[in-house]
């Protein structure tokens, strides 16, 4: 069995699949190892760290997917999903990150050509699962640095400060969306010293916001339902989300900082703070919004842009994560390691198993069929037959 690392093809890309160390944990499972050169240079991990671990190295990404069993890779989203069909070769298995919800109808491309692909996006929230969540190992890189982006831009500093020139009161910090990006978010700004308030739309954020030390802000609004099954925040009406922006005018007015980090799977982010909102904020105020990959919590965002408004900077950074490529490739190699750990057995042969719930969400295509639920109804496509217990990879 033979796991292919290729380069990543996004020029905004700097992670890496899996770490040197990552293969080292592998390689007694009877599984080798080709690596292209360069793959782990930009995250830091030299190519004679892989060759030291017991990879091959190769000059080609077309020949890494010629000779490989699994290839692997952080980013397959856009045109990265489209050169990786053209190597994919049938009964390959792929894995990454592929926006499977974003745009569905580009897997009948990978059925076709017989290509097994796992969408990491689609691990469920199950404790089980839990270190394989891609998404929550990115999620908590992105509100670390979010935190530290804005510090940067920020004319004010975080703690408060007492000096013989004077008393400096501390910055106010506001999280909208209380997931895992806005807890680490909450998390970071109250140790660097900042009042740090958040909100969020789940009744049951509440507990998590005040368990990293903020304070939760709390307004009067009802909502049938507002998370799913994945516990993801739920899409809100637009009368919810209308109201909701007139009530949080009042508490923007107040924050020197505010981080957005409201994203809804598959569909355009929520807007949460419109030009007027923005207005009303203080003059020299910095708004990072991390959602501005699906539009925006922002009316103003633009994406990968830095834009002001009145006195207010707006961020929107583009694929923040892999900006910190070092620590989130170790930890995105983790959440893969421990996946294959579940997919191989001893020998380094491929059991997929689709009563497994894990198995059953991520998996998108298989056996020349798109065989995921979630995309299939994404696709107007019957539902499936249930997979057998145990299918092996060719």
């Amino acid at each position: 069995m033979k796991i292919g690392i290729p380069k990543e093809s996004p020029v905004n890309e700097a992670r890496v699949a899996l770490t040197p160390q990552n293969v080292m944990d592998l390689s007694n499972r009877g599984v080798s190892f080709v690596v292209e050169c360069g793959a782990g240079n930009a995250a830091g991990f030299s190519d004679e760290s892989y060759v030291d671990a017991g990879a091959e190295l190769s000059e080609s990404c077309e020949y890494i997917y010629q000779v490989s069993d699994i290839v692997l890779q952080v980013n397959l989203a856009g045109a990265a999903f489209e050169q990786a069909a053209a190597f994919a070769k049938q009964g390959q298995l792929l894995i990454g990150l592929m926006d499977p919800l974003g745009k569905a109808d580009k897997f009948a491309l990978m059925a076709d050509k017989g290509v097994t692909t796992v969408a990491m996006e689609l691990i469920p929230r199950i404790s089980r699962a839990q270190s394989m969540d891609v998404l929550s190992s990115m999620a908590t890189i992105a509100g670390y640095k979010a935190v530290v982006v804005a510090a940067s831009a920020s004319e004010r500093i975080y703690p408060m400060m007492m000096t013989a020139a004077g008393n400096l009161s501390p910055a106010r910090v506001f999280i909208m969306g209380a997931g895992v990006a806005g807890l680490q978010a909450a998390a970071t700004a109250k140790r660097m010293g900042a009042v740090v308030e958040a909100y969020d739309v789940r009744p049951a954020a509440r507990d998590q916001i005040i368990s990293v030390g903020a304070k939760p802000v709390e307004l009067e609004l009802e909502a049938e339902t507002t998370e799913d099954q994945g516990g993801y925040a739920k899409q809100q009406g637009e009368d919810f989300l209308r109201r909701q922006r007139e009530l949080m005018g009042d508490v923007l007015s107040e924050q020197d900082i505010v981080i957005t980090t409201a994203a809804i799977p598959g569909a355009k982010s929520p807007v949460l703070i419109t030009a007027e909102m923005v207005k009303k904020m203080k003059p020299g105020s910095i708004i990072v919004d991390l959602a501005s990959e699906r539009g925006g919590n922002c009316e103003l965002t633009q994406h990968d842009q830095i834009v002001t408004e009145n006195g207010i900077t707006i961020m929107g950074p583009d694929n923040i994560a892999s900006t910190v490529a070092h620590h989130a490739s170790q930890m995105f190699g983790n959440n893969i390691e421990n996946f294959l750990k579940l997919i191989l057995d001893e020998q380094g042969a491929i059991g997929l198993d689709f009563n497994d719930q894990i198995i059953e969400e991520a998996v998108v295509t298989h056996d020349s069929e798109i065989v995921n639920q979630r995309i299939r109804e994404k696709l107007n496509l019957s539902p499936m037959m249930k997979q057998p217990l145990i299918e092996e990879v060719a």
